[in-house]
């Protein structure tokens, strides 16, 4: 996302910063020197990676390791607090989504407003020394579905993204990798470890967090994601999270 003169020249182990995004805007594939949280308290955000396509809903985050290229994309108008961290590992060197705890967000708002610069006084240590405890005990959240390394496979996936309702058959999604429908299948389950029906209905479950966090109806969510009716997407959804649709919408 955006960079300033403090990201370089800063000997902070945290930097954070804050940043307002419309609807639309894409940053394109890029990387840091740090591991980078971001963390949007309104808004929708999706972010691809060689590996895995992430969609962020409110009062989620994800952690990006250092040196993982990654695109990210605002759904709509976002409120995005960054923090880099230059002396906070994770066990994995993947990308991972965040749950947000109340003390969670509350330290990212609050560190977020410090920038690259700020004085090492008690509190702003003490601060830095909770958010990075939190961090380390934060559960994980699973919003993300893998991507395939084979071109072919990827030019499939990235048109079932961008059109998760979409009802091409497998006879037409084989012809658009340029393969035969046994040899698209085999190959498929083959780098993916899943069929591309389990696969798609994961793209359409992210697709519908977002909708939903956007505040449309389950109703409307069920049908725009491709499914037949209200009652078989909820089903779904239930199944995948253990909880209902709606309480992934705004109160």
């Amino acid at each position: 996302m955006k960079t300033t003169i403090e990201f370089d020249e800063s000997d902070r182990s945290v930097i954070g910063l804050e940043d307002e995004y419309e609807a639309g805007f894409v940053d394109p594939t890029h990387q840091h020197g740090r591991d980078q949280i971001l963390y949007a308290s309104a808004g929708v955000m999706s972010v691809t990676t060689a590996r895995a396509n992430f969609v962020i809903p409110p009062q989620r985050a994800i952690w990006i390791p250092a040196n993982v290229a990654h695109e990210v994309a605002c759904r709509g108008p976002v409120s995005l607090r960054t923090l880099y961290l230059s002396d906070v590992r994770p066990a994995s060197r993947d990308c991972r989504v965040l749950e947000v705890t109340d003390l969670l967000r509350a330290l990212i708002v609050e560190v977020s407003k410090l920038g690259g610069f700020y004085e090492n006084s008690a509190r702003n240590q003490l601060l830095i020394e909770l958010l990075k405890v939190e961090l380390g005990n934060t559960p994980l959240a699973h919003f993300q579905v893998p991507m395939p390394h084979d071109y072919r496979l990827l030019r499939v996936c990235r048109m079932i993204i961008a059109d998760p309702a979409g009802q091409h058959d497998l006879n037409e999604l084989a012809s658009l990798a340029g393969m035969g429908r046994r040899s698209f299948t085999r190959a498929f389950r083959a780098e993916m470890g899943m069929s591309l029906a389990i696969w798609r209905q994961q793209v359409r479950l992210m697709r519908a967090l977002t909708l939903l966090s956007e505040g449309q109806s389950v109703t409307t969510v069920a049908f725009d994601v491709g499914y037949d009716s209200p009652s078989a997407f909820t089903t779904v959804f239930h199944r995948a999270f253990g909880v209902l649709p709606s309480q992934y919408q705004p109160r």
